[in-house]
């Protein structure tokens, strides 16, 4: 007897969350399932972005004649883009080689910057004051202080990636890191933080119907106008 009642309790305690989700399924709104909908693909896109970006830094790390070490790699809706810096223009094309076959890549975007071995240590020195520079510049910004932006400089190429609340202060990040003395170019690849509800649409703002004006309006019938009544 105790082992029936157990059964019956543990099938009521598994089947409450499907009949929950089946529910939530029936009820749901249009908005709501073209919200979900939307968030999965999105979802699946990025864990696509994740898988190609291994696949492509494990092939660039194996190949002898690319130090995969030192390039980044990004994902993004299956384009790939390349960044850092190599000893050659040898290694820079085998490098975007190497990303273009990789099995699901639709496109290679490459930032590479070749700097010699013997060159590479006085460049980082650089870009590390440029990034510093840059970073200082962006924190004494009131518009910005608050703003998620991560700054890389590679051999005088600055890249801005993050997120900022607005288009102004996208442009003004940008602005900021070209006045930094020695900055050769400035990929502004910040995106807004600000949604949809942030801006009031048409149908959140009230029409307000103006008073029809006195001269419009249907003057009453004087006393000579009015109909005669019946007998």
């Amino acid at each position: 007897m105790q082992r029936f009642v157990l059964g019956v309790i543990l099938a009521a305690l598994l089947s409450a969350p499907v009949a929950s989700a089946q529910s939530r399924t029936q009820h749901a709104t249009p908005a709501m399932k073209a919200e979900e909908s939307r968030s999965t693909g999105e979802s699946g896109t990025e864990i696509k972005d994740s898988w190609l970006t291994t696949k492509t830094k494990a092939k660039l790390f194996a190949d002898r004649h690319v130090k995969g070490r030192k390039i980044s790699v990004d994902t993004h809706a299956g384009i790939v883009t390349l960044r850092g810096k190599v000893e050659s223009a040898q290694a820079k094309n085998a490098a975007e080689h190497i990303a273009r076959r990789v099995d699901g890549v639709k496109g290679v975007t490459s930032l590479l910057q070749v700097v010699p071995d013997r060159q590479r240590k006085f460049v980082d020195a650089k870009d590390d004051d440029m990034k510093g520079a840059v970073t200082a510049r962006f924190d004494k910004d009131a518009g910005l202080k608050s703003a998620d932006i991560k700054v890389r400089s590679d051999n005088a190429l600055v890249t801005l990636m993050g997120t900022v609340p607005n288009a102004r202060a996208k442009v003004r990040a940008g602005d900021l890191a070209r006045g930094v003395p020695g900055v050769r170019t400035v990929r502004n690849e910040l995106r807004l933080s600000e949604t949809r509800s942030d801006v009031k649409t048409s149908s959140d703002v009230k029409v307000r119907r103006s008073p029809t004006p006195p001269s419009a309006q249907t003057p009453p019938l004087s006393v000579s106008e009015k109909a005669p009544s019946s007998p």
